[in-house]
């Protein structure tokens, strides 16, 4: 055995079909939790040459603190290549100082993972500046998949002839790349944010009524963005509106506040733990995995 997939608790099955797509062994670390919120992992006793973590990063803080001790615990144990998985990959956003004395938290994560892994493989990361992930984590193998294929095989065989709409300008990737395969109507409309859950949404004109809706995004966090979307096009009296992201955060009421706005269906891919999940990302991530057999 030249290699082993290590997953964490609370991502395990997600990790466990890695696992199979990759021929690999699975292993789950487990893990204890001291009174003063201290982290205690338990690795197996025997590790081979390589190991692949995989995590997602969604809620990071004690996640990435416990990812770390990981990583130097199979160091320790003899593991000479360290793979991380994280179909989230966190604190991607925040790539420049906007106002003097903010740290730029994608550079000092970006360099944690270079120091500790030598492969990073994520999924739809947020780089707004950037166009590599490998100009964040300076490593040679540092991969930013794409879920949109995976995403459009789900619509093709969910919705009628469906009608995507991008909720803002960074959404048109995504969009595009989902329509092209099929074919697909598409639209990407405009957004101005006021603060970090205020925004205004302005639709491109065009033939909405009667159709299926399927409003795409790589993140939904507090929601609103697509809420004010799908409140947008009310008027238009379409058939169905549906939302369908890559990373499902959904922060607060956020589920709730989507079928209040006249939602009728909410998919996201498995990147994050989270009742929507319809599409795995498994077999997109396998492919990305160097493994020495």
């Amino acid at each position: 055995m030249k290699a082993i997939v290590l997953g964490f608790p609370e991502y395990a099955e997600q990790t466990k079909n890695l696992a199979i797509e990759t021929g690999l062994p699975y292993s789950e670390i487990q893990i204890h939790h001291f009174p003063d919120g201290e982290s205690k992992l338990r690795l197996p006793e025997s590790l081979p040459d390589h190991v692949i973590l995989c995590r997602s990063l969604n809620q990071p803080n004690e996640k990435i603190v416990e990812l770390i001790l990981a990583a130097g615990g199979a160091k320790e144990l003899g593991c000479k290549t360290l793979t991380l998985v994280a179909p989230y990959l966190a604190y991607m956003r925040q790539d420049c100082a906007f106002s003097p004395g903010e740290v730029v938290s994608q550079k000092v994560l970006g360099q944690l993972w270079a120091k500790y892994f030598d492969q990073v493989v994520t999924v739809d990361s947020h780089l707004h500046r950037i166009h590599e992930l490998s100009e964040a984590i300076p490593i040679n193998r540092a991969i930013n998949l794409s879920a949109t294929a995976p995403m459009s095989d789900y619509l093709h065989k969910t919705v009628d002839k469906p009608f995507l709409i991008g909720p803002d300008e960074e959404s048109q990737q995504w969009v595009a790349a989902i329509a092209k395969k099929a074919n697909w109507d598409y639209a990407v409309a405009n957004k101005q944010r006021f603060g970090d859950a205020e925004v205004s949404i302005t639709l491109p004109d065009g033939d909405y009524k009667a159709r299926n809706i399927v409003l795409v995004d790589d993140v939904a966090s507090t929601g609103k963005t697509l809420i004010n979307t799908a409140k947008a096009l009310d008027k238009y009296q379409p058939a169905s509106i549906s939302v369908l992201v890559t990373h499902a955060l959904f922060t607060g009421n956020s589920v709730e506040e989507l079928y209040a706005a006249g939602v009728k269906n909410i998919w996201s891919c498995d990147s994050v733990p989270h009742p929507t999940n319809r599409v795995s990302l498994a077999h997109l991530l396998s492919k990305s995995i160097d493994i020495e057999r």
